[in-house]
């Protein structure tokens, strides 16, 4: 997707919206303070960004087509999510006063929303500037006209560069958000001229990556070859931020008791178990009974602080009266605890799921302890009041497809 489909003029969004609502340029001039042929100029730029008609012209009026509903769909999710934000950004910055209303979300621009992204993304205006490809003074000018709009302090300096404030993290936030939805706009609407230009950017936690995301993109993918699928890893900290902030669409692993945060939903798909698993021919293998004493005496390949399975592990002693043992190798990577599980007399706590290959090999064996306690929630994370496209809601369909598979 070219840049001036990745940021739409939002005046040109807003009159497009009016032209919708009243059904013709001459009823919508009023309300946007424009010229006729300024909205006729306007309408244009739009239906040349998105390749086809917007409208049909009538002698009784301007009537949307189907690519025109689409896009007022997502055009109206999108300059609320920026409304939003405009409010949330003057309750932060006067949170010990009365609440107001933001009165500046008719004002902003697409151009000052995009200084403000650039800005957080490199915390430097010189950085930020040549990321966007404008100079310096002309980012730094338009910044400070965001402020000046607004009437909230955006940017402060710091010892790197410059830092945003609560207000304009907030405010950014859901420009991103808004812009996620007007990137869905381009996929619905391109497919009505038959062009395939989805893209899903999914953040997987460990469990899903083996075997079910897999199936669900080979079995997307093999019907819509177009599609692009980008999965994105790490911790679940940094995925919840990108999903709270449209980079990603959503999040499937196990999920988080509580709710971590309010404007997040979560779909349980399966209930996952944990074993307690280690190289084949290791010493506990073939002992009939294993003690926590026996647990105790050998190092351990275990997750990182702040995942569900690592809790369980430091629950596992803990609850015993017994201090977790250490001698720790502390990772992420499913792929390494492997390795390390299988090159050594390490043990490993490890969805049972994820070691079903490794166990029908033979590489692996489980030690008879009960950790029968340890089921967890495995599903989908959403941001609240999301609203998928056809093609997201067709992969979490082949996720559920994968998923009946794999219990």
């Amino acid at each position: 997707m070219t840049k001036e489909r990745e940021i739409l003029n939002l005046r040109h969004i807003r009159v497009f919206l009016e032209v919708a609502r009243f059904g013709g340029i001459s009823a919508a001039a009023d309300t946007v303070s424009l010229s006729q042929p300024a909205i006729t100029q306007a309408i244009a730029k739009l239906e040349a960004t998105f390749q086809q008609g917007l409208f049909v012209r009538t002698s009784s009026g301007m009537f949307l087509t189907e690519a025109g509903e689409l896009f007022r769909a997502r055009a109206d999710r999108a300059l609320e999510l920026v409304s939003q934000g405009c409010d949330l950004a003057v309750r932060k910055q006067s949170r010990n006063l009365p609440a107001r209303k933001a009165t500046f979300d008719q004002q902003i621009t697409s151009t000052q929303l995009r200084a403000l992204l650039a800005v957080e993304h490199s915390g430097n205006f010189t950085l930020a500037a040549r990321h966007i490809g404008v100079s310096q003074p002309s980012l730094h000018r338009v910044s400070r006209d965001l402020e000046a709009v607004s009437g909230l302090r955006l940017f402060v300096k710091n010892q790197q560069g410059i830092d945003l404030t609560d207000a304009a993290r907030v405010l950014a936030q859901f420009s991103k958000l808004a812009y996620a939805e007007l990137k869905l706009a381009f996929e619905e609407v391109d497919a009505t001229r038959g062009v395939d230009s989805a893209h899903l950017v999914v953040g997987s936690l460990p469990l899903a990556r083996s075997f079910i995301l897999p199936e669900a993109i080979n079995d997307l993918t093999r019907e819509r070859p177009s599609v692009q699928v980008t999965v994105v890893d790490g911790s679940y900290d940094d995925m919840l931020f990108g999903l709270r902030h449209g980079d990603i669409d959503f999040i499937i692993g196990a999920l988080r008791d509580p709710v971590p945060i309010e404007d997040v939903e979560q779909t349980a798909l399966f209930s996952d178990r944990l074993g307690i698993f280690a190289r084949t021919g290791h010493p506990l293998a073939n002992k009939r009974r294993v003690e926590l004493t026996d647990l105790l005496s050998y190092p351990w390949a275990v997750p990182r602080f702040g995942t569900p399975t690592r809790r369980f592990f430091d629950a596992l002693f803990e609850e015993r009266g017994e201090q977790a043992p250490g001698r720790l190798v502390d990772s992420g990577s499913l792929v390494l605890m492997k390795g390390v599980l299988k090159g050594s007399d390490r043990l490993a706590l490890i969805s049972e799921h994820q070691m079903r290959e490794d166990l029908a090999n033979r590489q692996v064996v489980r030690i008879p302890f009960d950790v029968s306690h340890t089921a967890r929630p495995i599903g989908i994370t959403t941001r609240r009041n999301w609203k998928p496209t056809r093609t997201q809601q067709e992969f979490m369909a082949l996720i559920r497809e994968a998923v009946e598979k794999l219990v």
